[in-house]
Order: C-alpha cells, then sequence, then structure tokens
C-alpha cells in the first residue's frame, strides 16, 4: 500500500529548490509525498498541473495570481466558490505555474481531521481539495508562506509510473482537455475516478 510505504520512508522537507521546474512535470512527482500540518499528515494521492493556460488563475494578471508569477516553492491558497480555501504548491522558478493538492490519504491526526471536518468516515475526510484544506486547518493565511516550516511537504519514495493515472483536470470549465490530473490508481482517497 502506498500509505504503509511512504509514512515509512518519510525524508526531510522538500526545499524551495526542488520545486523550481514546470508544474506539469512536478505535479506526478508529489504523489506518495508527505504533506503535514501541525499534527495532521497525509500522503498526497491526487494532484493537477496549472500553468498559463485559461483554466488557471495566471492566465489573467490578478492581485489573486501574483503568487502563482512571482514565486516557486510558496504555498498558493486561494478562497473559491465563496465558502472553500484550496491549497497549491507555486512552480516555475522561470515561468508561471502551481500544482494543486486535489486529494491526500490521512495518516495521523484523524480524530482532528474529523472534527473539523465534520464527518465520522476516514475516506471521506480529504477526497477533495477543499476538503483537505478544511481537514488540515490550511486557511488564507498560509497564503505565500513557503513549502517548508509548519505546512511543509516531506520526501518519500516515488510512485511507480504504472501506478500513476492520468487524465484531464475536473472541476473546471476550460482547459478540461489537458492531460494535467495526475493520481495514485489504487487508492480509495482520489475524489473522483
Amino acid at each position: 500500500m502506498i500509505r504503509a510505504r511512504s509514512a515509512s520512508k518519510q525524508g526531510q522537507q522538500l526545499l524551495q529548490s526542488w520545486f523550481a521546474s514546470d508544474a506539469v512535470l512536478l505535479a506526478p512527482k508529489l504523489l506518495g509525498k508527505i504533506v503535514r500540518r501541525g499534527s495532521c499528515s497525509g500522503v498526497i494521492v491526487e494532484t493537477e498541473a496549472y500553468t498559463t493556460d485559461p483554466a488557471s488563475h495566471a492566465y489573467r494578471i490578478t492581485p489573486r495570481s501574483v503568487p502563482m508569477r512571482d514565486t516557486y516553492g510558496c504555498w498558493y491558497v486561494y478562497f473559491t466558490y465563496g465558502m472553500h480555501y484550496c491549497a497549491n504548491v507555486t512552480t516555475n522558478k522561470c515561468g508561471i505555474g502551481a500544482v494543486l493538492i486535489r486529494a491526500v490519504e490521512p495518516i495521523k491526526g484523524m480524530a482532528l481531521m474529523k472534527r473539523r471536518r465534520g464527518v465520522a468516515e476516514t475516506h471521506n475526510l480529504t477526497n477533495g481539495p477543499a476538503k483537505f484544506c478544511q481537514a488540515f486547518g490550511v486557511g488564507k493565511k498560509e497564503n505565500t508562506r513557503p513549502v517548508a516550516g509548519t505546512f511543509a511537504i516531506y520526501d518519500a519514495p516515488d510512485v511507480p509510473s504504472e501506478a500513476i493515472g492520468v487524465s484531464g483536470r475536473i472541476g473546471i470549465r476550460n482547459g478540461t482537455e489537458l492531460p494535467w490530473r495526475f493520481y495514485i490508481k489504487d487508492s480509495p482517497f482520489v475524489s473522483k475516478k
């Protein structure tokens, strides 16, 4: 199982330099890595890449899109639909991009995650980008902070390419034809198969 392998071989925090390359290249590499904030941690099981395509916040220059344009290796957290936060990691040292953390398999802190989410089922805690943020207590204060520190991503063994599913991105109107959504095929914590 991915969780057991990743959790037992958790490495150091990923440094800013790890995120210097293109979002589309980094999105599948983030699968299997460990995300931790406070007492909550989990294995990243689903991601989506965004660059300057029409579905990206960086498609137009706005105050909200500044982190995608001016940083890499930082959190880009935004409020959506007037009720949810979503967390991305900025990428592309010499360009524009971010990777959305779409789903996580919980490892530690599940009691706190369940209280924050108001749900009892473990499989429903973090199987979506807004659910992940709510369960981990992620909000606007994390926006533009480096992906190292108290809200961090840790290295773990790479997921084999044959275990990675690829599809068009979901939950958006534009750019759904781009195959920039990546997920661990056997994970029950992926938001949608």
